[in-house]
Protein backbone atom coordinates (compact mmCIF):
# COMPACT_ATOMS: atom_id res chain seq x y z
CA UNK A 1 0.00 0.00 0.00
CA UNK A 2 1.47 3.36 -1.07
CA UNK A 3 2.05 6.32 1.24
CA UNK A 4 -0.68 8.35 -0.42
CA UNK A 5 -3.24 5.55 0.01
CA UNK A 6 -2.25 5.13 3.64
CA UNK A 7 -2.68 8.85 4.23
CA UNK A 8 -6.17 8.75 2.71
CA UNK A 9 -7.19 5.87 5.00
CA UNK A 10 -5.65 7.66 7.97
CA UNK A 11 -7.57 10.88 7.32
CA UNK A 12 -10.74 8.92 6.69
CA UNK A 13 -10.85 7.51 10.24
CA UNK A 14 -11.95 10.70 12.10
CA UNK A 15 -14.35 11.52 9.25
CA UNK A 16 -15.91 8.09 9.57
CA UNK A 17 -16.32 8.50 13.32
CA UNK A 18 -18.04 11.86 12.85
CA UNK A 19 -20.33 10.45 10.15
CA UNK A 20 -21.34 7.44 12.26
CA UNK A 21 -22.10 9.60 15.29
CA UNK A 22 -24.10 11.97 13.08
CA UNK A 23 -26.14 9.08 11.67
CA UNK A 24 -26.65 7.87 15.22
CA UNK A 25 -28.63 11.05 15.88
CA UNK A 26 -31.19 9.92 13.29
CA UNK A 27 -32.23 6.37 14.26
CA UNK A 28 -35.23 6.51 11.94
CA UNK A 29 -32.87 6.97 8.97
CA UNK A 30 -30.66 4.08 10.12
CA UNK A 31 -33.75 1.92 10.64
CA UNK A 32 -35.21 2.62 7.20
CA UNK A 33 -32.16 2.75 4.95
CA UNK A 34 -29.69 0.49 6.72
CA UNK A 35 -31.32 -1.97 9.16
CA UNK A 36 -34.34 -2.54 6.90
CA UNK A 37 -32.62 -1.41 3.71
CA UNK A 38 -29.17 -2.61 2.68
CA UNK A 39 -28.26 -4.67 5.76
CA UNK A 40 -30.66 -7.59 5.10
CA UNK A 41 -29.02 -8.06 1.69
CA UNK A 42 -25.53 -7.95 3.20
CA UNK A 43 -26.48 -10.45 5.89
CA UNK A 44 -28.25 -12.78 3.46
CA UNK A 45 -25.30 -12.70 1.04
CA UNK A 46 -22.78 -13.58 3.77
CA UNK A 47 -25.03 -16.34 5.14
CA UNK A 48 -25.33 -17.87 1.67
CA UNK A 49 -21.59 -17.49 1.10
CA UNK A 50 -20.38 -18.94 4.41
CA UNK A 51 -23.33 -20.62 6.11
CA UNK A 52 -22.79 -23.97 4.37
CA UNK A 53 -19.26 -24.32 5.76
CA UNK A 54 -19.50 -26.74 8.73
CA UNK A 55 -16.97 -24.80 10.83
CA UNK A 56 -16.53 -21.15 11.71
CA UNK A 57 -14.80 -19.32 8.87
CA UNK A 58 -14.79 -16.13 10.94
CA UNK A 59 -12.95 -17.78 13.83
CA UNK A 60 -10.30 -19.06 11.43
CA UNK A 61 -10.05 -15.58 9.92
CA UNK A 62 -9.46 -14.03 13.34
CA UNK A 63 -6.85 -16.67 14.19
CA UNK A 64 -5.04 -16.16 10.88
CA UNK A 65 -4.96 -12.39 11.27
CA UNK A 66 -3.60 -12.66 14.82
CA UNK A 67 -0.83 -15.04 13.65
CA UNK A 68 0.05 -12.74 10.74
CA UNK A 69 0.16 -9.71 13.05
CA UNK A 70 2.51 -11.49 15.47
CA UNK A 71 4.65 -12.65 12.56
CA UNK A 72 4.80 -9.11 11.15
CA UNK A 73 5.92 -7.64 14.47
CA UNK A 74 8.51 -10.39 14.97
CA UNK A 75 10.06 -10.04 11.51
CA UNK A 76 10.04 -6.25 11.49
CA UNK A 77 10.82 -5.52 15.11
CA UNK A 78 14.03 -3.61 14.33
CA UNK A 79 12.26 -1.45 11.76
CA UNK A 80 9.39 -0.82 14.19
CA UNK A 81 11.81 0.30 16.91
CA UNK A 82 13.67 2.64 14.55
CA UNK A 83 10.51 4.09 12.95
CA UNK A 84 7.74 3.92 15.59
CA UNK A 85 5.64 6.67 13.99
CA UNK A 86 5.45 4.75 10.71
CA UNK A 87 4.32 1.66 12.62
CA UNK A 88 1.72 3.72 14.49
CA UNK A 89 0.47 5.07 11.16
CA UNK A 90 0.04 1.49 9.88
CA UNK A 91 -1.98 0.62 12.98
CA UNK A 92 -4.36 3.52 12.40
CA UNK A 93 -4.70 2.58 8.74
CA UNK A 94 -5.78 -0.90 9.80
CA UNK A 95 -8.17 0.62 12.35
CA UNK A 96 -9.68 2.85 9.66
CA UNK A 97 -10.33 -0.09 7.33
CA UNK A 98 -11.70 -2.21 10.19
CA UNK A 99 -13.97 0.61 11.39
CA UNK A 100 -15.39 1.03 7.89
CA UNK A 101 -16.02 -2.68 7.34
CA UNK A 102 -17.51 -3.14 10.82
CA UNK A 103 -20.12 -0.44 10.38
CA UNK A 104 -20.87 -1.29 6.76
CA UNK A 105 -21.34 -5.02 7.39
CA UNK A 106 -23.19 -4.84 10.71
CA UNK A 107 -22.24 -2.12 13.20
CA UNK A 108 -24.68 0.60 12.13
CA UNK A 109 -27.43 -1.53 13.68
CA UNK A 110 -26.28 -0.14 17.03
CA UNK A 111 -27.97 3.11 16.00
CA UNK A 112 -31.32 1.78 14.83
CA UNK A 113 -34.63 2.45 16.58
CA UNK A 114 -35.18 0.54 19.84
CA UNK A 115 -37.16 -2.69 19.63
CA UNK A 116 -39.82 -1.24 21.95
CA UNK A 117 -41.07 0.83 19.02
CA UNK A 118 -41.48 -2.26 16.85
CA UNK A 119 -43.66 -3.98 19.44
CA UNK A 120 -45.30 -0.86 20.85
CA UNK A 121 -44.26 -1.67 24.43
CA UNK A 122 -42.41 0.00 27.28
CA UNK A 123 -39.58 -1.25 29.49
CA UNK A 124 -40.89 0.45 32.62
CA UNK A 125 -42.38 -1.77 35.35
CA UNK A 126 -43.07 -1.85 39.09
CA UNK A 127 -41.92 -4.39 41.67
CA UNK A 128 -45.48 -5.67 41.89
CA UNK A 129 -45.58 -6.25 38.13
CA UNK A 130 -42.25 -8.04 38.41
CA UNK A 131 -43.43 -10.40 41.16
CA UNK A 132 -46.66 -11.24 39.31
CA UNK A 133 -44.66 -11.96 36.18
CA UNK A 134 -42.21 -14.14 38.11
CA UNK A 135 -45.13 -16.20 39.42
CA UNK A 136 -46.16 -16.80 35.81
CA UNK A 137 -42.62 -17.81 34.81
CA UNK A 138 -42.32 -20.16 37.79
CA UNK A 139 -45.57 -21.86 36.82
CA UNK A 140 -44.45 -22.27 33.19
CA UNK A 141 -40.95 -23.45 34.13
CA UNK A 142 -42.30 -25.97 36.64
CA UNK A 143 -44.87 -27.21 34.12
CA UNK A 144 -42.40 -27.92 31.31
CA UNK A 145 -39.79 -29.35 33.70
CA UNK A 146 -42.36 -31.83 35.06
CA UNK A 147 -43.67 -32.63 31.58
CA UNK A 148 -40.18 -33.40 30.29
CA UNK A 149 -38.55 -35.08 33.30
CA UNK A 150 -41.71 -36.79 34.63
CA UNK A 151 -40.32 -36.06 38.08
CA UNK A 152 -40.25 -32.65 39.75
CA UNK A 153 -36.85 -33.40 41.33
CA UNK A 154 -34.93 -34.19 38.15
CA UNK A 155 -33.14 -31.59 35.99
CA UNK A 156 -34.00 -31.24 32.30
CA UNK A 157 -31.44 -32.78 29.97
CA UNK A 158 -31.80 -31.84 26.29
CA UNK A 159 -31.18 -35.02 24.24
CA UNK A 160 -30.37 -33.32 20.92
CA UNK A 161 -26.89 -32.76 19.45
CA UNK A 162 -25.92 -29.11 18.89
CA UNK A 163 -26.65 -29.27 15.15
CA UNK A 164 -30.22 -30.36 15.89
CA UNK A 165 -30.62 -27.49 18.35
CA UNK A 166 -29.44 -25.06 15.65
CA UNK A 167 -31.92 -26.59 13.18
CA UNK A 168 -34.78 -26.29 15.67
CA UNK A 169 -33.79 -22.67 16.32
CA UNK A 170 -34.37 -21.95 12.63
CA UNK A 171 -37.75 -23.70 12.85
CA UNK A 172 -38.65 -21.43 15.77
CA UNK A 173 -37.92 -18.38 13.64
CA UNK A 174 -40.28 -19.69 10.96
CA UNK A 175 -43.03 -19.83 13.58
CA UNK A 176 -42.18 -16.37 14.95
CA UNK A 177 -42.17 -14.96 11.42
CA UNK A 178 -45.86 -15.81 11.01
CA UNK A 179 -46.68 -13.26 13.71
CA UNK A 180 -43.81 -10.85 13.04
CA UNK A 181 -42.67 -10.98 9.37
CA UNK A 182 -39.49 -8.99 10.10
CA UNK A 183 -38.04 -12.07 11.79
CA UNK A 184 -37.69 -14.03 8.56
CA UNK A 185 -34.58 -16.21 8.77
CA UNK A 186 -33.31 -18.14 5.76
CA UNK A 187 -29.91 -19.59 4.82
CA UNK A 188 -28.88 -20.51 8.36
CA UNK A 189 -25.35 -19.61 9.43
CA UNK A 190 -25.38 -20.69 13.08
CA UNK A 191 -22.32 -22.53 14.35
CA UNK A 192 -20.44 -23.66 17.40
CA UNK A 193 -17.43 -21.40 17.90
CA UNK A 194 -13.94 -22.86 17.51
CA UNK A 195 -13.05 -20.59 20.43
CA UNK A 196 -15.70 -21.98 22.82
CA UNK A 197 -13.25 -22.58 25.67
CA UNK A 198 -11.68 -19.09 25.45
CA UNK A 199 -15.20 -17.63 25.22
CA UNK A 200 -16.12 -19.45 28.42
CA UNK A 201 -13.09 -18.11 30.27
CA UNK A 202 -14.13 -14.66 29.07
CA UNK A 203 -17.66 -15.26 30.38
CA UNK A 204 -19.57 -15.22 27.06
CA UNK A 205 -22.22 -17.56 25.69
CA UNK A 206 -21.56 -16.62 22.08
CA UNK A 207 -21.07 -13.75 19.67
CA UNK A 208 -21.85 -12.59 16.16
CA UNK A 209 -18.86 -12.21 13.86
CA UNK A 210 -19.64 -8.85 12.18
CA UNK A 211 -17.28 -9.52 9.28
CA UNK A 212 -18.49 -13.01 8.30
CA UNK A 213 -22.03 -12.65 9.72
CA UNK A 214 -21.77 -16.08 11.35
CA UNK A 215 -23.75 -16.52 14.56
CA UNK A 216 -21.28 -18.15 16.96
CA UNK A 217 -22.46 -20.17 19.95
CA UNK A 218 -20.30 -21.24 22.87
CA UNK A 219 -20.50 -24.97 22.19
CA UNK A 220 -19.63 -26.13 25.70
CA UNK A 221 -22.46 -24.22 27.37
CA UNK A 222 -24.90 -26.56 29.19
CA UNK A 223 -27.38 -27.73 26.57
CA UNK A 224 -30.51 -26.49 28.31
CA UNK A 225 -29.20 -22.95 27.71
CA UNK A 226 -28.33 -23.43 24.02
CA UNK A 227 -31.83 -22.78 22.57
CA UNK A 228 -32.02 -19.25 23.97
CA UNK A 229 -28.33 -18.54 23.30
CA UNK A 230 -28.76 -19.68 19.68
CA UNK A 231 -31.88 -17.56 19.29
CA UNK A 232 -30.01 -14.62 20.82
CA UNK A 233 -27.11 -14.83 18.36
CA UNK A 234 -29.42 -15.18 15.34
CA UNK A 235 -31.19 -12.06 16.63
CA UNK A 236 -27.88 -10.24 16.25
CA UNK A 237 -27.55 -11.75 12.78
CA UNK A 238 -30.93 -10.29 11.82
CA UNK A 239 -29.69 -6.83 12.72
CA UNK A 240 -30.62 -6.34 16.37
CA UNK A 241 -27.53 -5.12 18.19
CA UNK A 242 -28.68 -4.28 21.72
CA UNK A 243 -28.08 -7.16 24.12
CA UNK A 244 -31.42 -6.78 25.89
CA UNK A 245 -33.16 -6.88 22.49
CA UNK A 246 -31.46 -10.12 21.50
CA UNK A 247 -32.02 -11.68 24.93
CA UNK A 248 -35.69 -10.86 24.39
CA UNK A 249 -35.65 -12.29 20.85
CA UNK A 250 -33.91 -15.42 22.15
CA UNK A 251 -36.79 -15.86 24.58
CA UNK A 252 -39.48 -15.21 21.97
CA UNK A 253 -38.15 -17.60 19.35
CA UNK A 254 -37.61 -20.36 21.93
CA UNK A 255 -40.98 -19.91 23.63
CA UNK A 256 -42.98 -20.15 20.37
CA UNK A 257 -41.09 -23.28 19.34
CA UNK A 258 -43.21 -26.45 19.29
CA UNK A 259 -40.50 -28.34 21.14
CA UNK A 260 -41.05 -28.52 24.95
CA UNK A 261 -37.29 -28.45 25.61
CA UNK A 262 -37.12 -25.08 23.87
CA UNK A 263 -40.11 -23.79 25.82
CA UNK A 264 -38.47 -24.84 29.07
CA UNK A 265 -35.21 -23.19 28.03
CA UNK A 266 -37.10 -19.96 27.28
CA UNK A 267 -39.11 -19.74 30.50
CA UNK A 268 -36.31 -20.85 32.81
CA UNK A 269 -33.83 -18.42 31.24
CA UNK A 270 -36.28 -15.52 31.52
CA UNK A 271 -36.99 -16.58 35.09
CA UNK A 272 -33.29 -16.38 35.94
CA UNK A 273 -33.09 -12.77 34.78
CA UNK A 274 -36.27 -11.80 36.61
CA UNK A 275 -35.26 -13.47 39.87
CA UNK A 276 -31.88 -11.73 39.74
CA UNK A 277 -33.68 -8.41 39.31
CA UNK A 278 -35.98 -9.15 42.25
CA UNK A 279 -33.02 -10.21 44.43
CA UNK A 280 -31.50 -6.74 43.93
CA UNK A 281 -34.78 -5.06 44.84
CA UNK A 282 -36.18 -7.27 47.63
CA UNK A 283 -34.05 -10.14 48.90
CA UNK A 284 -36.70 -11.43 51.27
CA UNK A 285 -39.36 -11.62 48.56
CA UNK A 286 -36.84 -13.28 46.26
CA UNK A 287 -36.15 -16.04 48.77
CA UNK A 288 -39.86 -16.64 49.23
CA UNK A 289 -40.47 -17.01 45.49
CA UNK A 290 -37.52 -19.34 44.95
CA UNK A 291 -39.21 -21.82 47.29
CA UNK A 292 -41.92 -22.26 44.64
CA UNK A 293 -39.47 -23.74 42.13
CA UNK A 294 -39.43 -27.45 41.41
CA UNK A 295 -36.23 -29.10 42.61
CA UNK A 296 -35.47 -30.05 38.99
CA UNK A 297 -35.53 -26.39 37.93
CA UNK A 298 -33.21 -25.52 40.81
CA UNK A 299 -30.86 -28.29 39.70
CA UNK A 300 -30.67 -26.75 36.23
CA UNK A 301 -29.90 -23.34 37.75
CA UNK A 302 -27.20 -24.98 39.89
CA UNK A 303 -25.82 -26.66 36.75
CA UNK A 304 -25.33 -23.37 34.95
CA UNK A 305 -23.86 -21.79 38.09
CA UNK A 306 -21.35 -24.63 38.51
CA UNK A 307 -20.42 -24.35 34.84
CA UNK A 308 -19.48 -20.66 35.05
CA UNK A 309 -17.80 -21.12 38.44
CA UNK A 310 -15.57 -23.80 36.92
CA UNK A 311 -14.15 -21.32 34.41
CA UNK A 312 -13.97 -18.29 36.69
CA UNK A 313 -10.61 -16.59 36.43
CA UNK A 314 -8.93 -13.25 37.31
CA UNK A 315 -9.03 -12.02 33.68
CA UNK A 316 -12.80 -12.40 33.21
CA UNK A 317 -13.59 -8.98 34.78
CA UNK A 318 -11.01 -7.43 32.43
CA UNK A 319 -12.67 -8.94 29.35
CA UNK A 320 -16.09 -7.81 30.57
CA UNK A 321 -14.79 -4.32 31.29
CA UNK A 322 -13.47 -4.12 27.71
CA UNK A 323 -16.80 -5.33 26.32
CA UNK A 324 -18.63 -2.89 28.60
CA UNK A 325 -16.59 -0.03 27.13
CA UNK A 326 -17.22 -1.32 23.60
CA UNK A 327 -21.00 -1.40 24.17
CA UNK A 328 -21.06 2.10 25.62
CA UNK A 329 -19.00 3.38 22.69
CA UNK A 330 -21.60 1.87 20.37
CA UNK A 331 -24.72 3.58 21.66
CA UNK A 332 -25.57 1.17 24.52
CA UNK A 333 -25.48 3.49 27.50
CA UNK A 334 -26.06 0.71 30.03
CA UNK A 335 -23.07 -1.21 28.76
CA UNK A 336 -22.93 -4.82 29.87
CA UNK A 337 -25.84 -4.21 32.24
CA UNK A 338 -28.05 -3.98 29.14
CA UNK A 339 -28.28 -7.79 29.23
CA UNK A 340 -30.46 -7.46 32.34
CA UNK A 341 -32.75 -4.85 30.75
CA UNK A 342 -34.51 -7.74 29.05
CA UNK A 343 -36.75 -7.94 32.13
CA UNK A 344 -38.60 -4.78 31.14
CA UNK A 345 -39.06 -6.02 27.57
CA UNK A 346 -40.45 -9.36 28.78
CA UNK A 347 -42.92 -7.73 31.16
CA UNK A 348 -44.00 -5.16 28.58
CA UNK A 349 -44.49 -7.80 25.89
CA UNK A 350 -46.40 -10.10 28.23
CA UNK A 351 -48.71 -7.27 29.25
CA UNK A 352 -49.59 -6.52 25.63
CA UNK A 353 -49.43 -9.90 23.87
CA UNK A 354 -49.32 -12.53 26.61
CA UNK A 355 -47.46 -15.85 26.41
Amino acid sequence: MGKRTKTIFLLALPLQIILVKWLGSYPEIVEKYYSNGIYPYISRFLRILLGWIPFSFGDLLYFTLIVLAIRYIYLRWKSIKSRPLAFLKNIFVVLSITYFLFHLLWGLNYYRQPITEKFGITKEYTKEELTVFIEHLIERSNFYQSEIARDSTLPVVIPYPKKEIFKKTSEGYKILQKQFPDFEYKNRSLKSSLFSIPLTYMGYGGYLNPFSNEAQVNGITPKFRLPTVSGHEVGHQLGYSAEDDTNFIGFLVSSVNDDPYFKYAAYSHALGYCLSDLARRDRERFEEMVKGLNQGVRENFNEISRFWDKYENPLEPVFKAIFNTFLKANNQEEGIQSYNSVVGLLIGYHAKYGF
